[in-house]
């Protein structure tokens, strides 16, 4: 079996991994990376923590509009499919590289008009928030999809109400696979500034609708920035700030000011943040990712939006959505309660084997792609 897996940004490297260790073990894979996350540390950073193989095409195309990224994606791709042949695609997760790699390889076809078939892992998760950019890309994804790959009981019931259930596989949340590995391997990855202010918050701020405008990505700093421990003083409440290159961007252009106890941090690889997460006192992001791994991790957290993907989270407390409420994040991290480890916390997301599951699965769909093959012939 000839696989080419498309990836682009960070979070895609994190679930990409076990399921190309896993993969490799027996298969073919073409590693392609669009070039969505470019930098050394968004990029090549995360395939050395990883121990991943480097790319095996690089797309190049960086950043833009989203129209135009993904389009450029879409024009690169397809003389790679042609290339190569692969017998299917893999995507991952909810980005412009996620759709790309979709409708490049729903649309390719050989010479001879074979075609390729296409397999979406993490698929069925949705914030019913249809203004998310990821949220299109994702259900587009899963709608030209033939196998689909889902984390969660919910993702899988989901994907029934939209008519999708006989192509739906429930394989676990490879993340746990990933967080799992990466754990052991991060003890000695504390950043300086954690050891240095114990007790502290961890922050992380990407999304376009928090950090582009200047107002509000202020307005999450103010607010943090006012947050104490509970019975503690504010300059006791260091909040750890790894600052994402489109939020630099808002900060440098606005000239806005960091308050005293929030630290700025260079962009970390994937094993300094599992360190940082397993470390902090409470995880605030925007992020979807970094919320199921403060869930893994045991660690309280806010989530700095109005919706989530990761619905399981929510249960027993262990994730708040604050949405813009500044004033719901200073309640949160000022209440001893919400900060409570000793709560049950569920484990929804499998057992750590989803990779395993996940191959298996696109064996299973190449013998019915060969099977129907056979018969046409």
């Amino acid at each position: 079996m000839k696989i080419v897996t498309v990836v682009g940004a960070r979070p895609q490297f994190v679930k990409a991994a076990p399921v190309s260790r896993e993969l490799r073990r027996a298969h073919a894979e073409l590693l392609v990376h669009t070039g969505q996350h470019y930098d050394d540390a968004m990029s090549a950073a995360f395939f050395r923590d990883l121990e991943m193989a480097e790319p095996d095409v690089n797309l190049g195309v960086g950043s833009g509009s989203h129209g135009r990224q993904t389009g450029e994606m879409l024009r690169r791709l397809e003389p790679v499919l042609l290339e190569h042949q692969p017998d299917g695609v893999l995507v991952y997760g909810d980005t412009n590289s996620t759709l790309a790699g979709a409708l490049a390889a729903a649309k390719v076809a050989y010479p001879g008009g074979r075609r390729p078939w296409l397999a979406h892992v993490e698929a069925g998760l949705r914030s019913f928030n249809p203004a998310m950019p990821e949220e299109r890309n994702r259900t587009v994804a899963d709608h030209l999809a033939d196998l689909l790959l889902a984390p969660t009981a919910t993702a899988m019931d989901n994907l029934a109400r939209e008519g999708l259930a006989d192509r739906a596989a429930l394989v676990g949340d490879v993340m746990v696979d990933a967080f799992a590995w990466a754990a052991p391997r991060a003890r000695e990855r504390l950043h300086r500034e954690a050891a240095e202010h114990p007790g502290y918050v961890l922050l992380t701020l990407h999304r376009a609708e928090n950090v582009d405008d200047p107002t509000r990505l202020a307005g999450w700093l103010s607010a943090l920035g006012a947050a104490v421990a509970p019975g503690a003083r504010a300059a006791e409440c260091a909040v750890l700030f790894p600052v994402h290159p489109r939020t630099a961007a808002t900060l440098r252009s606005a000239d806005l000011a960091l308050p005293a106890n929030v630290l700025p941090l260079d962009p970390v690889g994937y094993l300094e943040m599992v360190a940082l997460e397993r470390s902090a006192r409470a995880v605030a992001t925007d992020s979807g990712g970094v919320q199921k791994e403060a869930y893994l991790a045991g660690v309280p957290c806010l989530t700095l939006r109005g919706e989530t993907e990761w619905t399981e989270t929510l249960e027993g407390g262990w994730n708040r959505l604050v949405g813009p409420d500044a004033a719901a994040i200073r309640a949160a991290l000022e209440d001893a309660e919400a900060l409570d480890r000793a709560r049950p916390r569920p484990e929804p997301f499998g057992d750590g084997h989803a990779a395993r599951r996940i191959v298996a699965a696109l064996q299973d769909l190449q013998r019915l792609a060969g099977d129907r093959e056979v018969t046409s012939a």
